[in-house]
């Protein structure tokens, strides 16, 4: 019967029958690799974060943008920015206002990362951390869970996560990204510098730069936004001493700061691969009538953009008829007279 056969295949090792896959086969017990496993090596262990962190702006798919409130030069500002030079000047543990901005949402999730590079190749492949002094010391360190060799903090928010990258060594910071007010375009995060530019055992007066990334959950760079930093005792002083000296060298000669003329330069020339060494012109020289077209260095954005809209509203009133302009001057004047 179905029983006493199925005791008799016990007893004879469960068939009379051989395989190839049975008994002896099975005794070996060896694995075959799966074609898609990833073989055993020293590179399963490395970093999915690049031993040199770009510092390319990248708008991403998401516009991805960081920016500054506007800012004065006066020495007792604890911050100030430089659009002119990309630069932010911040006195050491002073809150420092970034603006995130986006034109599309991130996927659920996305984080905000603050990371501290060298400005130059001598020294990008270097951690910027604080220097033995600021790390060991008890001020800006008791009752801070920020580590203490880390140089970036954020101040106000609970959900900041502080990284030590384990194979590279590189320190960042991370925030949730967070989607701005109802009526606002940025989301503000307060960030903190806590060592100065010059200490010794720390930056040394080694320039850094800020690389601030918009990352999903895994790590993923959905944008990149970087400038260049010095944490100082008088950021205002320390800015507009940059700012003069730069613009003393651009106006002293043109062809090496080419680049900077072009970018900086009123619309007046259509020449777009015009000679600027010998197109351009200092704000003490006057141009002959004779010239259609000429060039006007500008220094810094915002009056770039000024100057451009007076630019445009001369142009314009060379096409209203003379009735019209008389008729928005007296206008005015009646304001005034009102006033």
């Amino acid at each position: 019967n179905l029983l006493g056969l199925l005791n008799s295949m016990d007893q004879n090792g469960g068939s009379t029958s051989t395989s190839p896959y049975n008994n002896e086969h099975a005794q070996n017990n060896v694995t075959a690799p799966s074609p898609y496993a990833q073989p055993s090596s020293t590179f399963e262990a490395l970093s999915p974060s690049p031993a040199i962190p770009s510092n390319t702006d990248y708008a991403g798919p998401h516009t991805f943008d960081v920016s500054f409130q506007q800012s004065s030069t006066a020495k007792s500002a604890t911050w100030t920015y430089s659009t002119e030079l990309k630069k932010l000047y911040c006195q050491i543990a002073k809150t420092c206002p970034i603006q995130i901005k986006v034109l599309t949402n991130p996927p659920q999730g996305a984080v905000i990362r603050a990371m501290p590079v060298y400005k130059k190749a001598e020294h990008v492949t270097e951690v910027v951390k604080r220097c033995p002094n600021h790390e060991l010391s008890r001020e800006f360190n008791d009752g801070q869970i920020a580590p203490p060799s880390h140089l970036i903090r954020v101040e106000g928010n609970s959900h900041a996560q502080y990284v030590e990258d384990s194979i590279t060594g590189r320190q960042s910071v991370l925030v949730p990204y967070e989607p701005p007010q109802v009526g606002t375009e940025f989301t503000t995060i307060l960030y903190n510098f806590m060592c100065n530019s010059s200490c010794v055992g720390g930056m040394n007066r080694r320039p850094i730069l800020i690389i601030v990334t918009l990352e999903t959950r895994d790590g993923q760079v959905l944008g990149r936004r970087c400038f260049e930093a010095r944490i100082c005792a008088c950021p205002g002083r320390d800015r507009k001493a940059d700012e003069d000296s730069i613009r003393k060298q651009h106006v002293g000669d043109g062809t090496k700061n080419s680049s900077y003329l072009y970018t900086h330069c009123m619309p007046f020339c259509t020449n777009t691969h015009c000679n600027f060494s010998t197109c351009s012109v200092s704000l003490k020289s006057r141009l002959t009538p004779s010239l259609s077209f000429s060039v006007l260095q500008i220094k810094g954005r915002e009056i770039y953009e000024i100057l451009v809209k007076i630019k445009e509203s001369l142009e314009l009133m060379q096409f209203l008829p003379q009735q019209t302009i008389e008729s928005y001057r007296q206008q005015q004047q009646n304001l005034l007279q009102k006033q």
